[in-house]
């Protein structure tokens, strides 16, 4: 028997719960032992639930037992998730988590403990909810290499940009309908800010190019500018905007990472992940293009994230699973140097000006808003965006990448 404790019974918590309670015979029959979930910590009391029977309110009851094989943390947050993790795998316990924000901060800590230690420390369910991308990149794409990982990452606001595509609604309109759907949070910065996607891109990256990547070296750009009108043009030139956080590898050791807006044309396999499903493309030097789609986020995928973990480590108890992660940090190269196509909306000026300043540039007009135009520019550095766009003396309204 394989004994484990969940930290947290919130949303996550239950669900991971619910899938082991559920899924019993199988999820034994996978792991080739049985499973029991032995305690639940819990600030809170739940009467009426039969979790009531293993809840734990003291952490120090889980450390002390010998019996724990593997702790699930599903609080969320830095601390005390840091804390518990830590002191569970210094005493020899695995640990699996969904914490992204703890993974992206002390990933390779915790992983060289569970390493020393020959048990293991997993989190398949910081990224992408349900969709099994850290394993992928763990194992079954350890044959490439990997130059591109570019997805989306955070279902609150691919379903906020739907909604304004579709609707044609604003920003603070849709922010209000996502939040009471419950897929936005009271203080919905993480999400609307790009915090979110940044902390899994740096995962994610960590992991494809074999460094640490630190989410805050991250050029991070949110959602909060764009506008109905941006979306008009979006459809006139038969695109979408969506929130992309990307890494690439740029020749032989040059790399470069952000989240921000970009436009998607048609071709893009990112451009029909729509609502509040994620998206993640990878690209390999063997494999070519892959394409990972499914549930970002959501009780019962988290969960069932979570549990395949839980699996994972009971089949490997004793024995530390191989991880193309190390503590040797990823340095990226200044966005200045990277290159890029540029939407961009201005007012007060006129193509020709834009032409003499930028070269070649695609104009785009709309009916609707007869004050001002668009162009799209000829790829080059966004340094050089930036000089060029100096000069056009304050003109511009809006500016968003372009994905090629």
């Amino acid at each position: 028997m394989i004994n484990i404790a969940v930290l947290g019974y919130g949303t996550v918590g239950s669900g991971v719960v619910e899938v082991i309670n559920t899924n019993h015979s199988s999820i034994n029959k996978r792991a080739g032992d049985e499973i029991r979930i032995k305690y639940v910590l819990d600030l809170r009391d739940f009467p009426g639930d039969p979790v009531q029977e293993i809840l734990v309110h003291d952490y120090e009851v889980i450390i002390n037992d010998p019996e724990i094989d593997i702790v699930v943390e599903v609080m969320g947050g830095i601390e005390p998730a840091h804390t518990f993790v830590k002191r569970a795998l210094m005493a020899g316990k695995s640990v699996c988590t969904s914490n992204k924000a703890l993974v992206a901060k002390y990933g390779p800590e915790l992983m060289e403990l569970a390493r020393e230690r020959n048990i293991n420390f997993l989190f398949e369910a910081s990224c992408g909810g349900g969709i099994p991308i850290i394993r992928a990149l763990n194992s079954s794409l350890t044959a490439d290499e990997i130059d591109e990982i570019t997805g989306i990452l955070n279902g609150t606001t691919n379903y906020m940009l739907y909604k304004m595509s579709t609707e044609g609604c604003d920003f603070d309109t849709v922010l209000k309908e996502a939040q009471a759907k419950g897929y936005a949070e009271a203080d919905p910065s993480a999400d609307v800010e790009g915090y979110d996607a940044c902390r899994k891109i740096a995962i994610l990256s960590s992991l494809a190019y074999g460094r640490f990547l630190n989410y805050e070296d991250i050029y991070t750009e949110g959602i909060t500018k764009i506008t109905p009108e941006d979306m008009e043009y979006a459809k006139e030139l038969g695109m979408t905007i969506k929130l992309l956080a990307t890494s690439r590898k740029i020749g032989q050791d040059s790399f470069y990472a952000m989240v921000a807006p970009f436009l998607l044309g048609q071709e893009s396999p990112l451009y029909s992940v729509n609502d509040v499903f994620n998206g993640i493309f990878v690209h390999g030097n063997v494999l070519g293009d892959a394409m990972f789609y499914g549930s970002g986020a959501g009780k019962l995928p988290t969960a069932s994230a979570v549990v395949a973990d839980v699996v994972d480590e009971a089949r490997h108890l004793h024995r530390s699973l191989m991880t193309n992660w190390t503590s040797r940090p990823l340095k990226l190269m200044e966005l200045d140097q990277v290159n890029g196509r540029f939407f961009v909306r201005v007012a007060g000026t006129t193509p020709e000006e834009v032409k003499n300043i930028f070269g070649y540039a695609q104009i785009v007009n709309l009916k609707s808003l007869p004050d001002e135009f668009a162009f799209i520019t000829e790829n080059m550095t966004q340094g050089e965006y930036q000089e060029k766009a100096e000069k056009l003396n304050g003109s511009i309204k809006a500016m968003i990448r372009i994905k090629d």
